[in-house]
């Protein structure tokens, strides 16, 4: 199947914005609505993109990408998830944990990092789950907190003892709800 029509199946059309970044930038994008976007300078802070996003072969992004459909050719230094597909082509070089339900790695890309191939689940829902230390991170505090927290049932929490896992927007409506509190 050509590139055009798996784009047009999975949801990915012409008709969507195309911006495409040869500088260098740094702070955080956030994409609400599909665009095409194409980075081929310097990137460092956040990425978070709905649509199709692509890493040029002379980009070097420091950088935590969310993404629905990643493809690297350049250097990143960060996390990956993609929601729908994640592609790595020469001379791609990753380093940081990834996850997405499909991954592609052409021979001569290289991954510094773990993969996590997003379950059934996940993959439906197009839910990011995390895990202790990442909540932490993410909620700057002490993961000993969040595990006391976890343990009290004073924040949305699956699973038990070392196989905590948090949904990013159930930890986000229960910010909201924090603050409304307060």
């Amino acid at each position: 199947m050509r590139r055009r029509d798996r784009e047009k199946e999975e949801g990915i059309e012409d008709t969507q914005k195309v911006l495409n970044m040869d500088a260098s930038m740094e702070g955080s994008l956030i994409f609400k609505d599909p665009v095409n976007l194409q980075i081929n300078g310097d990137f460092k802070g956040k990425l978070d993109t709905k649509g199709s996003l692509t890493i040029g072969e002379h980009a070097n992004v420091q950088a935590d990408i969310i993404g629905e459909i990643v493809v690297v050719a350049g250097r990143v230094t960060g996390q990956i998830t993609a929601t729908r597909e994640l592609r790595l082509v020469p001379p791609a070089v990753v380093e940081g944990d990834i996850q997405t339900p499909r991954l592609g790695v052409t021979p001569g890309a290289v991954l510094e990092g773990r993969s996590k191939m997003l379950s059934a689940q996940e993959k439906t829902a197009g839910k990011k789950t995390m895990g202790l230390e990442e909540v932490a991170r993410y909620l700057e505090v002490e993961t000993s907190i969040i595990r006391q927290w976890a343990d009290d049932r004073k924040i949305p929490v699956n699973g038990k003892g070392s196989e905590l896992r948090f949904d990013k927007q159930e930890i986000d409506k229960w910010i909201v709800d924090e603050r409304v509190k307060l």
